[in-house]
């Protein structure tokens, strides 16, 4: 096995965010390749986040998130086990980037059993139609549809968004990477998502939306 540095273990460290034993670990694994060892990590991360998973997190925060001087803002439960790691600046820093994610995204629901089941089949007529006004073939057209409700679904639920800090990541990874960090199951329980004026001036309010989606997509570059 390749002797690894320290400075590539710092490097992965600093990039990802875990442990150093569990950075040298992924770096002996991976013969010392960055971008595979954050692969491992990741993938380690995923199954401890699964195992977890089953643990009670009744403990946690409730927090807040403004946007725009007072134009937008996101409520938000994020539980954990303990009131110890609740208090943490890492948990605390968590539930203000979920907050970010969800003003910049505005996802309708945390997870894919909760989301409107009229909602869906609303969409699925839409596309239905569009597809029939295309001139799909009729044996085509469920195959189409299915995957473009799909599409739908995973873009309206938090967890499998794409997170606005780091794309390559869904909200759901990034949230198993913080588990694997912190060591404790974590779950979002529910959210809020306010904008001002939002039925009032639907354009203006959608227009906002497409600005601060713009902001941290600019912020990510």
């Amino acid at each position: 096995m390749a002797e690894i540095s320290a400075a590539v273990v710092k490097e992965l460290r600093e990039k990802t965010g875990a442990g150093m034993m569990d950075c040298k670990r992924a770096l002996g694994e991976t013969g010392g390749d960055i971008q595979k060892a954050t692969d491992y990590l990741r993938t380690k991360g995923l199954a401890d986040a699964s195992k977890k998973s089953s643990r009670v997190a009744a403990e946690g925060a409730v927090a807040s998130y403004i946007h725009g001087g007072g134009k937008m803002g996101v409520l938000i439960e994020v539980n954990c086990e303990t009131d110890f790691v609740a208090k943490t600046e890492e948990f605390q820093e968590l539930c203000r980037d979920l907050g970010m994610h969800i003003c910049a995204s505005n996802p309708l629901c945390v997870k894919e059993d909760e989301i409107d089941a009229a909602v869906v089949e609303k969409e699925r007529e839409i596309y239905t139609a569009k597809a029939k006004e295309m001139g799909k073939p009729d044996n085509m057209i469920s195959k189409i549809v299915d995957g473009q409700v799909k599409k739908f679904i995973e873009g309206s639920v938090l967890l499998s968004q794409p997170f606005v800090k780091n794309p390559d990541l869904t909200v759901s990874q990034y949230l198993a990477e913080k588990v694997a960090k912190i060591g404790e199951n974590i779950q979002v329980r529910r959210f809020t998502r306010f904008m001002l004026g939002e039925g009032i001036e639907k354009k203006a309010a959608l227009s906002f939306a497409d600005e601060v989606k713009m902001q941290m997509e600019n912020a990510n570059k």
